[in-house]
C-alpha cells in the first residue's frame, strides 16, 4: 500500500515551526506540529481530497453552501480573505522552490488508522465549492484560497474539537433529538454519572456523552475482533466513533455493547485511579525506589496555588485521585479488555470470559509498564498500533492461562 501524495502549484508559502521544538533526542523522538500556509489558485487545487477525517461530510444543498458557490464564482477577488480558507492534516510536507510546488503526504488512506488521520479537516464546504464551481470561475480572474497545511498532528480529537466543536456538537444533539440516545440513558439509569451527561448543545454538564461512545467503541468486537487492529479512534477520532455509533446503535451487538457501558465505566475509572499505584509497583520491581509518576509528561500531580498537594477525582465515578492523566496512557490500557469480551450472534448478547476487573488485578502492572516503556508522550501512546495490539495480547494471554487452570482443575 502506497501513500497518497498531492503535489500542486502554489502562488506563497510560509512555515510556523513549534515553539516547543528543541535540539534534544527525546524532543526530538516527541515532534511537535509543523504549520504550512498556503495560498493556492483555486484552479490548481487538487481533485479528490480525502475528507474522512472531517466530523462531517459537505452538505451542498444549504443557503451557507450555496452562498459559497456563489463566492467561488463572483467577480470579486478577495475570497482568500473573506473566507477562512481549507485546514488539511498531512503526514510530510516538502516544497520544491523551483517550481514553486508543494508534496502533501496523506498517508496510507486504505488503512483506517491513516484515513481518519490525515486529509481535509476543516473547510469541507469551501473545498467542494471550489471543485464544483471553479470550472464557472470568469477567464480573466485569478482566485486563490487560503490552506493551512498542519503535520505531526499530536491529538488529532482536540484540534478537530478546536476546528470543529459547534458542527460535531449539532450532529450529536439531532442524534439525540430522534431518542436515539435511549438505549444510553437506560443503560446508565441510577449511575451515579446518570444526570452528569450532557446530549444537548450547550449543555451544562461535565461529560459529553461522547465519553460513553468511545467506552463503546474501544470494544467494538466486531469492528476490531482481534489482534491484527486496533480501536485507536476511541482515544483521536471522536468523529469517527459518532459515525459508526449512528451507523450501527440499533445492531444486536451495539445494542448488547451499550448495556455494559456501567461496566465499561467501572473498568476505566479503576484504571484510572490505580495507574499511578501499578506504575509505582514496576519501578520498584525494577529497582527504582522513587517513582516520580507526576513527573511524567501527560502526568499533572494537582496541587492548590501554594503549592500543597491536593485530591482531584477520577472523570465518572469521581474515586479520589491527585493525578490528572493523558486519555494517551488510559486508552491503550482500557481497550485491551475488548480480548475478553464475546458476542453470541444468535441471541444477540455480549459476555465477559472473566471480569475485567480482575483481570486488571491480575496484569495491571504489565499494562502499565508496557504502556509507559513504550511511549512517554501521550499522544504518541494513544496512536500507537503496536502499543495497543501487545497490551491486548498481555490481557488475551492472561485469559487463556486461567482457562487452561481451570480446565486442568475439572480433569484432575
Amino acid at each position: 500500500m502506497k501513500d497518497q501524495m498531492l503535489q500542486f502549484k502554489v502562488y506563497s508559502l510560509r512555515t510556523q515551526a513549534s515553539p516547543y521544538n528543541t535540539s534534544t533526542k527525546a524532543e526530538k523522538d516527541n515532534a511537535h506540529e509543523t504549520i504550512y500556509y498556503l495560498l493556492v489558485n483555486m484552479k490548481d487545487l487538487p481533485n479528490s481530497i480525502p475528507m474522512d477525517v472531517n466530523p462531517r461530510e459537505p452538505k451542498m444543498t444549504t443557503n451557507v453552501a450555496k452562498s459559497l458557490k456563489s463566492a467561488v464564482t463572483e467577480p470579486e477577488t478577495d475570497f482568500y480573505i473573506n473566507n477562512r480558507g481549507i485546514v488539511i492534516s498531512a503526514k510530510s510536507l516538502t516544497f520544491d522552490t523551483v517550481k514553486s510546488q508543494v508534496t502533501i503526504d496523506l498517508g496510507v488512506q486504505d488503512d483506517e488508522n491513516d484515513k481518519y488521520l490525515y486529509g481535509i479537516l476543516d473547510g469541507g464546504h469551501t473545498y467542494t465549492a471550489i471543485i464544483e464551481e471553479r470550472k464557472n470561475i470568469p477567464d480573466n480572474i485569478e482566485k486563490y484560497v487560503r490552506i493551512e497545511v498542519i503535520i505531526n498532528v499530536q491529538n488529532i480529537t482536540r484540534l478537530s474539537d478546536a476546528r470543529n466543536t459547534s458542527v460535531q456538537v449539532s450532529d450529536i444533539a439531532l442524534f439525540n433529538l430522534d431518542n436515539k440516545f435511549e438505549p444510553v440513558k437506560n443503560a446508565i439509569r441510577n449511575q451515579p454519572y446518570e444526570n452528569e451527561i450532557a446530549y444537548k448543545d450547550n449543555e451544562n454538564k461535565p461529560i459529553n456523552v461522547f465519553e460513553l461512545l468511545r467506552l463503546v467503541y474501544a470494544f467494538d468486537i466486531e469492528k476490531y475482533p482481534d489482534d491484527n487492529s486496533a480501536p485507536i479512534q476511541s482515544y483521536s477520532g471522536k468523529a469517527q466513533v459518532f459515525k459508526r455509533y449512528r451507523a450501527v446503535y440499533d445492531t444486536p451487538l451495539y445494542k448488547s455493547l451499550t448495556i455494559q457501558i456501567p461496566k465499561l465505566v467501572e473498568l476505566y475509572d479503576l484504571i484510572e485511579q490505580e495507574l499511578p499505584q501499578k506504575y509505582k509497583e514496576y519501578k520498584e520491581a525494577s529497582g527504582i525506589a522513587k517513582s516520580k509518576f507526576g513527573k511524567v509528561s501527560g502526568i499533572e500531580l494537582v496541587k492548590s496555588k501554594d503549592g500543597k498537594i491536593i485530591s482531584t477525582s477520577t472523570l465518572f465515578l469521581h474515586k479520589p485521585t491527585q493525578y490528572k492523566i493523558s486519555t494517551g496512557y488510559i486508552y491503550p490500557v482500557f481497550g485491551a479488555f475488548r480480548s475478553l469480551l464475546t458476542f453470541n450472534s444468535a441471541t444477540g448478547n455480549v459476555s465477559w470470559i472473566f471480569n475485567p476487573i480482575e483481570i486488571w488485578n491480575d496484569v495491571g502492572v504489565s499494562l502499565t509498564q508496557n504502556t509507559f516503556e513504550s511511549s512517554s508522550n501521550p499522544q504518541a501512546a494513544g496512536k500507537d498500533k503496536q502499543l495497543w495490539l501487545s497490551n491486548y495480547r498481555i490481557v488475551e494471554t492472561q485469559s487463556l492461562r486461567k482457562l487452561l487452570k481451570k480446565q486442568s482443575k475439572k480433569t484432575t
